[in-house]
C-alpha cells in the first residue's frame, strides 16, 4: 500500500486525505497547529469545486454551515450605506460573495470527519526531507523519523515542504497589503453589529503610515468575524509574536471612527487573530523527485479563488496518483497540467489591484463607489468582479470514480 504525507490540516490537506483514502492509500496528515482550529474567514466555494462537494457528498453538509451572508455593504466616512451588492447579483460562484460561504474551520472539520483511517499528527511539523530512490525519509519536529512513499506539501503559501524540497525555485509576489482576521462576536450571538446577514465594508484613506485601509465585518452563525486590510509596503513582524501583531494593527487604525474603536478593543481579547502579508506563488514546477504541492503551497495570490483551487487540486492530485498507481514519475505531472491552466485564470487580480482595492484617498473611496454604482446599472456589471464567473469553471474534471476502493 502507497504511504502518502500529507503536511498542513487546513482544506487542502484534508480534501487530498479524504481522497486517497477512497482510492486505498495509506495517508498520514501532519499539522503544526495542537488541534484543529475552529472559526477562521468567511470562504467562498465556487464553479468546478462545487462539483467535488458533490463527488465528495457533502455538499448538504456544507450548504448547512453556510454563514447566512446575504451580499456586502460598502459604507461612508459616517458609516452610512452607499452601495449594497447582494450575494446573487453574479450568480453563485461570480460575486464578491458566493452564495456558498463558509467558516474555514467548518469546512476542514466536515472534510476531516467524512475521512475513515487517516492519521492525523498535530502539534507537529516536518523539518527534513531525504529523498530516497524508494520513498522519502522524514524527520518530525516532535515524532519519531519515518519513511513514506510520497510527501505532498498543503503547508499554506509559508510552506515548510516547499522550502525543504524546492531549493528556492519559487517566488513571492507581493500583492501591496496585510491582512488580519479574528472573531469579532461570538455564534450564537444577539447580533450587536447590526449587521442582519450583511458584510459591513468601512474603508479609510492612508493614514498612521500605511496606505488605503479598511476594516470589514461579516456574519457568521448568529456571530461576527472582524478583517482588517491596509496596503503599503510590507512591515516587519514575527510570525509568532501574536500580541505584537495586534499592537501593529491597532497602530494602522488608531484615531479612525465608525465601530473602529470597539472593533480593536474586540480584536484585542479575540483568541483566534489571524495576521499575514498577502502574496502571489510563483513557480515553474508543483512537483519535484516525490515530493509535490498544492493549494496555497504552490496557487496563492488568487482573489475569492482558493479554497475552490485546494478542493479541485486535491480531487485531481488524488484521481492521478490512483489511476497511476501510485508512480509520482506518472501522477504528478498529470496533476500539473490539469489544474495549472485552471489556476493561472483564476490567479488574475481583480481590475485595480491593491489600489483598487485599498484607494489611499477620500476622492479615490468617493470615486470607486461612484464607479461600481454605475456599473451596477449597466450589462458590464460582471467587469468589476474580473470575469470571474467565468473562470471558476474553467476546468473538465476527469472522473476517477471507477478507481475507488471497493467498487
Amino acid at each position: 500500500m502507497t504511504h502518502v504525507l500529507v503536511s498542513g490540516a487546513s482544506v487542502a490537506g484534508p480534501a487530498l486525505a479524504f481522497w486517497l483514502r477512497r482510492y486505498g492509500f495509506d495517508v498520514t496528515v501532519v499539522e503544526r497547529a495542537p488541534a484543529p482550529r475552529p472559526g477562521g474567514q468567511g470562504i467562498d466555494v465556487r464553479g468546478a469545486a462545487r462539483a467535488v462537494l458533490d463527488r465528495m457528498g457533502i455538499t448538504e453538509q456544507v450548504r448547512a454551515a453556510h454563514t447566512g451572508v446575504k451580499g456586502i455593504a460598502y459604507l461612508d466616512a459616517a458609516g452610512r450605506r452607499t452601495m449594497e451588492l447582494p450575494a446573487e447579483m453574479f450568480g453563485h460562484s461570480g460575486g464578491v460573495i458566493a452564495d456558498i460561504e463558509i467558516l474555514r474551520g467548518d469546512l476542514m472539520r466536515i472534510i476531516m470527519d467524512a475521512a475513515d483511517g487517516v492519521e492525523y499528527l498535530f502539534d507537529d511539523s516536518v523539518v527534513a526531507l531525504d529523498q530516497r530512490p524508494d520513498g522519502v525519509d522524514v524527520t518530525f519536529e516532535r515524532s519519531a523519523p519515518r519513511r513514506f512513499d510520497l510527501v505532498v506539501g498543503a503547508d499554506g503559501v509559508f510552506s515548510t515542504t516547499r522550502r525543504l524540497a524546492f531549493d528556492g525555485a519559487w517566488r513571492a509576489v507581493d500583492s501591496g497589503y496585510h491582512r488580519a482576521v479574528f472573531t469579532a462576536e461570538p455564534a450564537g450571538g444577539a447580533d450587536t453589529w447590526g449587521l442582519d446577514g450583511w458584510e459591513l465594508l468601512y474603508p479609510m484613506p492612508a493614514g498612521n503610515g500605511v496606505g488605503g485601509r479598511n476594516v470589514l465585518l461579516y456574519p457568521a452563525h448568529g456571530g461576527a468575524r472582524g478583517m482588517v486590510h491596509f496596503a503599503g509596503d510590507p512591515l516587519e513582524y514575527d510570525r509568532r509574536d501574536v500580541a505584537g501583531q495586534k499592537r501593529l494593527v491597532a497602530g494602522v487604525l488608531a484615531g479612525e471612527g465608525w465601530e473602529v474603536p470597539r472593533l480593536l478593543a474586540v480584536m484585542e481579547r479575540a483568541d483566534d487573530f489571524y495576521f499575514d502579508r498577502h502574496v502571489r506563488i510563483e513557480m515553474p514546477s508543483w512537483h519535484r523527485g516525490r515530493v509535490a504541492l498544492l493549494g496555497d503551497a504552490c496557487t496563492a495570490g488568487s482573489v475569492g479563488m482558493g479554497t475552490s483551487l485546494a478542493l479541485v487540486g486535491a480531487y485531481v492530485l488524488a484521481g492521478e496518483l490512483a489511476r497511476a498507481g501510485g508512480d509520482p514519475a506518472v501522477a504528478f505531472p498529470a496533476y500539473e497540467a490539469l489544474v495549472r491552466p485552471y489556476a493561472a485564470v483564476n490567479m488574475k487580480q481583480l481590475p485595480g489591484g491593491a489600489r483598487g482595492f485599498l484607494p489611499p484617498s477620500r476622492f479615490e473611496i468617493r470615486a470607486r463607489t461612484a464607479v461600481m454604482g454605475a456599473l451596477l446599472r449597466t450589462p458590464l456589471a460582471s467587469m468589476m468582479m474580473g470575469g470571474i464567473d467565468k473562470a471558476v469553471d474553467q476546468i473538465a474534471l476527469p472522473d476517477y470514480a471507477a478507481l475507488a476502493v471497493g467498487r
